[in-house]
């Protein structure tokens, strides 16, 4: 199965609530060769009505982030635990989360093969490793499944939270050289 397969079925899916209100699914995107996969919590308003991952504030910051560690976000797979928008983006449920993860990121991480996947938020660092607290282990590198992973604070939290830039950049730029 491809990507593109996938993403068919995505775009058709009833499986847990989300689905019931969403606008577009927002898969992910990305070279289906990355090495780098990001993965965030879960599609915005923006997102919901673009189709694409990280399109709004938080999105801008991301990708100036990920620019000023030198590297292209078009050389990056983004995409989040869910794939449609929460209600008043409120935190996707377990439901939610393990659904989504089990019939769609799951079949993503393993179609890409990234060399590392970067988790952006807490959110997505409990579901996909169930360690708590990115404040305490953003920029520490888990293997789990014989895969790498990388906690990282959210962009959102960056915008909301300034002083939580140079951190974000300082991860980035740590998770760009595990790959080089």
């Amino acid at each position: 199965m491809k990507l593109k397969q996938l993403f068919k079925i995505a775009i058709n899916c009833t499986e847990c609530p989300l689905s019931a209100n969403r606008t577009n699914v927002v898969f992910g995107e990305g070279p289906e060769d990355a090495k780098i996969m990001l993965v965030g919590e879960a599609p915005g308003e923006k997102e919901d009505q673009t189709g694409k991952p990280f399109v709004g504030r938080s999105g801008r910051l991301l990708t100036d982030i990920i620019t000023e560690s030198g590297m292209d976000r078009r050389d990056i797979y983004i995409t989040s635990i869910v794939k449609c928008r929460p209600e008043n983006n409120r935190l996707p449920r377990k439901l939610e989360y393990t659904t989504c993860i089990g019939l769609y990121l799951n079949k993503q991480i393993d179609l890409i093969n990234p060399k590392i996947i970067g988790l952006l938020g807490n959110s997505a660092i409990y579901a996909l490793i169930g360690k708590k607290n990115v404040t305490q282990i953003h920029g520490n590198v888990y293997e789990v499944d014989g895969r790498k992973y990388m906690a990282l604070f959210h962009p959102a939290a960056a915008v909301r939270f300034r002083k939580l830039i140079p951190q974000l950049e300082e991860d980035m730029l740590k998770l760009k050289n595990l790959i080089d």
